[in-house]
């Protein structure tokens, strides 16, 4: 009876692990490098793992989420024009029923900014959505905290 009673408590242990996992397709890496006295440029970059992708941030409006970076408002820091990738992959999309534009495996997404002090920390958001063939996911939103030297 009490091998029964072990074997059952383990069973419902791993069968609440196994369907407890919380799928994280995509992670997150920062830096910062300085382009001048009072230049630098952000870094994003995006490891996503194979058969997942996540979206650019020029995707139109009525489709999936576009990636999208908010910085902490500072009086250290400006922000110089918008948001920069690389060519993204553009593919029609049935069930948005229009074009789409993702990026798979890795990205690294590139804002410049003004620096009015000589090294600072630059705080902010980034939110994203990631799919598959099969599913996306709920849009998450991840803080972030780049130090500029």
């Amino acid at each position: 009876m009490r091998s029964r009673t072990t074997i059952s408590v383990c069973m419902l242990i791993w069968s609440a692990t196994a369907f407890g996992q919380i799928l994280v397709p995509v992670k997150w890496s920062y830096a910062a490098k300085k382009t001048g006295d009072h230049e630098a440029v952000l870094f994003f970059k995006a490891m996503i793992t194979p058969g997942w992708h996540i979206y650019s941030v020029n995707q139109k409006e009525g489709g999936p989420l576009k990636t999208s970076f908010k910085l902490a408002r500072s009086s250290s820091i400006m922000r110089e024009g918008n948001v920069s990738e690389p060519e993204p992959v553009k593919k029609f999309e049935k069930a948005f029923e229009m074009d789409v534009f993702y990026f798979e495996n890795e990205v690294v997404f590139q804002q410049k900014i003004r620096l009015k002090a000589g090294q600072t920390i630059v705080k902010g958001t980034l939110e994203y959505m990631a799919c598959n063939d099969e599913k996306c996911l709920p849009p998450e939103t991840i803080s972030f905290n780049i130090p500029v030297k």
